[in-house]
């Protein structure tokens, strides 16, 4: 998928490889590019920032966690803007915690936002692409999403979640002859200070810019699925061919996976 002369959302736009991969939009040629972000001053900076790059900057203030929101802000950018060529989701939350830790409030939020809201703001985009025969959704998910973790239950059942509903997108999509790739991102831990505090034994902790890089590229060469820094392959062949036994040991104690979240902090 080719920016050039085409219109992009992102939710969660303003902040991290959010607003990383907006300015690479725009670099790579994108006539339109849409931010929706819950922090109205912060929407306000990135669009002054951006001015000069090429293209023209919509920014909405949108709680994904709202579906009114959603539906509304969907509405809007319909009307204003016309139909979203490359919905990137974004947007994301992390609470590192214990399961028995969360609250009933937390459990629902964190569903919501990582997961819920990407199906809905996804079901609003999708219809455009559909009648046009033409489209991306790039779906930024996790390594959570493949390999469980203590201290991320709430968090990786949404990023499962994600992963599945995701990929299953994309054989829609096929089986329907669609012209829309879907592209499914699960990314380690990503240097934006979400995760501050998270240490690792072997694996890199990811750095913002590159990392946006390889998803424009991944968006641009139509990957189906892209694990970093781990291939998905190889993970998924791991697991099923070790005992889950012998491959909890080789995560804890080889690759250090099940205490990274030991010092998180966060934002």
């Amino acid at each position: 998928m080719d920016f050039r002369n085409k219109t992009v959302l992102i939710t969660g736009g303003c902040s991290g490889i959010g607003k990383i991969m907006a300015r690479k939009s725009l670099e790579r040629g994108a006539r339109k590019l849409v931010i929706w972000d819950i922090n109205e001053d912060a929407l306000a900076i990135t669009k002054e920032e951006f001015t000069g790059l090429g293209g023209e900057i919509f920014g909405y203030k949108t709680d994904v966690f709202n579906l009114d929101d959603i539906k509304i802000n969907a509405q809007k950018v319909r009307t204003e803007v016309g139909i979203v060529d490359i919905l990137i989701n974004n947007a994301g939350i992390v609470v590192g915690k214990y399961f028995h830790e969360h609250t009933h409030d937390q459990i629902h939020k964190s569903m919501l936002i990582n997961s819920n809201a990407f199906m809905h703001v996804g079901l609003e985009f999708l219809s455009g692409m559909m009648a046009e025969n033409s489209g991306a959704i790039c779906n930024i998910a996790s390594s959570a999403g493949l390999i469980s973790n203590p201290k991320m239950s709430v968090y990786a059942a949404s990023k499962w979640a994600v992963v599945g509903w995701s990929d299953s997108l994309r054989l829609e999509m096929e089986q329907l002859g669609k012209n829309i790739s879907v592209t499914t991102i699960m990314p380690f831990y990503i240097n934006t200070g979400m995760f501050d505090g998270v240490k690792s034994k072997l694996l890199p902790i990811l750095e913002p810019e590159p990392t946006s890089e390889r998803i424009i590229k991944a968006i641009e060469n139509k990957t189906k699925m892209l694990a970093m820094p781990l291939p998905y392959w190889f993970i998924r062949f791991s697991q099923g061919i070790l005992p889950i036994p012998i491959f909890d040991w080789v995560m804890k104690n080889i690759f250090g996976v099940y205490d990274t979240m030991k010092g998180f902090r966060g934002r």
